[in-house]
């Protein structure tokens, strides 16, 4: 019995080894990193089992479709590590500007603001230095992370909720 269903998984799989192998090369020589590379293997599998699921029709060559959406999804790594690390860098920027204000209250509440951002997950520390840092307005924040401007507004509400209460907690403010 369970030989008939490990035939069967094997047989649903929509791409075979030496795709998989095409596949994990592209995103290999696309620049993703040796532990990512199962995941790329994966997200392109997924995409695959969508289109089946969607009703569409199978690529004609699946070799080929599975080496474009691989190198899609390098291209994609690439691009969200640059804007992670652009954000990074306008942080440590913005922390140097502050640090080097004057007054022993601004550089406490500074400090203990920097520290509740490291401690928001990415997605709100991100919208809170694109907005209060950056100064760009919601619509352009949506624009760049390619997001609907509500959840920019959602993530924003959320992020300063917390940070306000961890000032309170820490009685910063």
């Amino acid at each position: 019995m369970l030989r008939r269903r490990t035939r069967r998984a094997e047989a649903a799989d929509p791409l075979d080894a030496a795709q998989e192998d095409r596949v994990r090369a592209v995103l290999s020589l696309g620049g993703v990193p040796h532990g990512e590379l199962q995941d790329g293997v994966q997200q392109v599998r997924l995409r695959l089992l969508e289109r089946a699921a969607r009703g569409d029709e199978a690529p004609r060559d699946v070799s080929a479709w599975a080496v474009v959406v691989a190198s899609n999804l390098a291209m994609d790594w690439h691009r969200s590590r640059r804007r992670q690390e652009r954000l990074g860098e306008r942080l440590a920027s913005l922390r140097q500007e502050q640090r080097a204000e004057d007054g022993a209250e601004s550089r406490v509440l500074s400090l203990a603001v920097a520290q509740g951002l490291d401690e928001l997950p990415d997605p709100q520390r991100q919208v809170v230095v694109l907005r209060f840092y950056a100064d760009l307005p919601v619509r352009a924040i949506a624009a760049e992370l390619g997001v609907p401007e509500g959840t920019v507004k959602s993530r924003l509400h959320t992020a300063v909720r917390v940070l306000r209460a961890r000032l309170r907690e820490g009685e910063v403010v």
